[in-house]
């Protein structure tokens, strides 16, 4: 498969599969940089493009190949709450993000210093999937976060992740705080 997608447009579908089989959502990957291993192998850096639903199954042999449907994000069914709007939304989960990620540092002993801009400039739906791929190491909950085709949900369901992490850190390191680790005795 790497040769032919080497050798076209360098774009590929990715999608998720565990123990209960294949998710119908996935994504368009694009290489960005390859290099080709002396046993044929490669390392791979890829790009997260466009989001699609596999429609049906076109070849499964020598790898699969499938007929596809675009997705694209829905705007809401209704008129959000005042703060529930997906700029308001994403403005909350980039704050969540900072003390996430000012907290971590502390935990892991690193100094602390103000995090800059996490959004750059984005609108809400493509931060939403870069949040999203911050997620590493928690696959399903990636793939619930690629299915949602709400930029809104998306971002409450981040900003509720969050949140759950901030917590648990800042339990952590309430507790380090009062058990500090002393050095081992020799």
């Amino acid at each position: 498969m790497m040769h032919t997608v080497l050798d076209t447009d360098l774009r590929f579908g990715v999608v998720f599969a565990g123990s209960d089989g294949a998710s119908d959502v996935g994504c368009v990957g694009e290489v960005v940089k390859h290099e080709r291993l002396a046993d044929d192998r490669f390392f791979l850096i890829c790009k997260g493009q466009e989001r699609f639903r596999v429609a049906r199954i076109v070849r499964n042999k020598p790898y699969l190949v499938a007929a596809v449907q675009w997705l694209e994000d829905r705007p809401p069914a209704e008129t959000p709450a005042p703060g529930e709007d997906a700029e308001a939304l994403a403005v909350e989960v980039e704050a969540l993000m900072r003390d996430v990620i000012r907290i971590a540092n502390r935990l892991n002993g690193k100094p602390e210093k103000e995090v800059g801009d996490l959004r750059r400039g984005l609108f809400p739906t493509p931060f939403s999937f870069y949040v999203g791929n911050t997620f590493e190491g928690a696959p399903r909950e990636q793939q619930a976060l690629l299915e949602l085709e709400d930029t809104a949900a998306r971002l409450r369901r981040e900003r509720d992740t969050l949140r759950n992490t901030l917590n648990y850190l800042t339990a952590a390191s309430a507790v380090k705080d009062v058990f500090p680790s002393s050095p081992s005795s020799g």
